[in-house]
């Protein structure tokens, strides 16, 4: 059976829209909000507001690249959480008025759901059970999929997300928002074995990230007090270092689980699942135990709609949709 769904993901600063066709992704639109780099983050009123200005147009752009009339489209999906409240409201209340007016289901997707199945988008082949490393801005988790729609998290940061760790050195080093982009850029040219720090101690699969922020930050002023240009003299040895730090914390963790849960399998998506370093370390783990790893393409690494429609796909099959009285929310656990 022919099917189209229009996907529309809203949850922080980036308006996507994109459609997919029988399971195939037709087009994949995403803005960026740029004002935020100048404020240090992401201010959620203005975030809301850039998606109230922007979601017409960035919908109109997915259907026509798509080639397809919204009047025969056979589904609206979004993302209902978690994220920034008022841009999840944005994008719920857009696809819940338009697919009330072409009288079309709508489906809400959960956004890390979305996140854990994007290595699978365009059909790609999927082996179950398999272990999701999902790493980004907001989350840091372990999870244990079984099916499209049984997943559980082993796992998961007990204060910063890793992605949040990358920004939050990156900003002590003066570097622009986002930051984990730029250490990773610079790292390139750097030394990794320059600098040393401590690792945080967190018992079963779980992992915390707030120290390793925090010592980072007291290496820096100390360093300074010696070298007032210390940073400038030293950054992408700095930023290799630290990247190097983080990324060999989760790859510690994941190697457990692998070993405890006897996986062939293993997906790591989420913004950070771009960082080069990553991917360099997640290859040599996979030559060294035999596993088989699968990452997403770049553009659909960081937040987009393209996920949405793909995991939305696997709803509609089972005619899984949404009340039109959902509401979204900002905290939303996977399981």
């Amino acid at each position: 059976m022919n099917n189209s769904i229009l996907a529309i993901e809203t949850s922080c600063d980036d308006t996507s829209a994109s459609v997919i066709s029988n399971g195939i992704i037709k087009s994949n639109i995403v803005s960026s909000q740029i004002d935020h780099s100048k404020l240090g983050g992401v201010v959620p009123e203005i975030a809301s507001r850039a998606h109230q200005k922007n979601i017409i147009y960035i919908v109109e752009r997915a259907l026509d690249e798509a080639g397809i009339n919204k009047k025969t489209l056979d589904a609206i999906a979004f993302t209902i959480g978690p994220g920034l409240l008022g841009s999840l409201l944005v994008g719920s209340t857009f696809s819940k008025s338009l697919g009330y007016a072409l009288n079309i289901p709508i489906i809400g997707v959960n956004h890390l759901k979305a996140h854990a199945f994007s290595h699978t988008i365009n059909m790609k082949k999927i082996i179950y059970p398999f272990i999701s490393l999902l790493v980004s801005g907001g989350h840091t988790q372990i999870i244990l999929v079984e099916t499209y729609d049984k997943m559980t998290i082993i796992g998961e940061t007990r204060d910063d997300a890793v992605g949040e760790a990358f920004d939050k050195c990156a900003k002590i080093l003066g570097l622009d928002y986002p930051g984990g982009p730029l250490i990773d850029k610079l790292s390139i040219e750097g030394n990794s074995n320059s600098y040393s720090f401590p690792d945080t101690k967190v018992d079963g699969y779980d992992y915390s990230f707030s120290g390793i922020k925090t010592s980072f930050l007291y290496f820096i002023k100390k360093e300074l007090k010696k070298n007032p240009k210390f940073i400038e003299d030293n950054l992408k040895d700095i930023c290799a270092s630290i990247q190097s730090k983080l990324i060999s914390m989760l790859i510690l963790k994941l190697k457990k689980v692998i070993n405890d849960y006897k996986v062939s399998d293993v997906s790591i998506c989420g913004g950070v699942a771009a960082n080069s370093y990553l991917r360099k370390e997640i290859s040599k783990l996979s030559k060294s135990i035999n596993i088989k790893i699968h990452i997403p393409e770049m553009e659909y690494c960081t937040d987009n709609a393209a996920m949405i429609a793909n995991y939305a796909y696997y709803l509609y099959k089972d005619n899984s949709f949404s009340d039109f009285d959902i509401v979204p929310f900002s905290k939303q656990n996977i399981e």
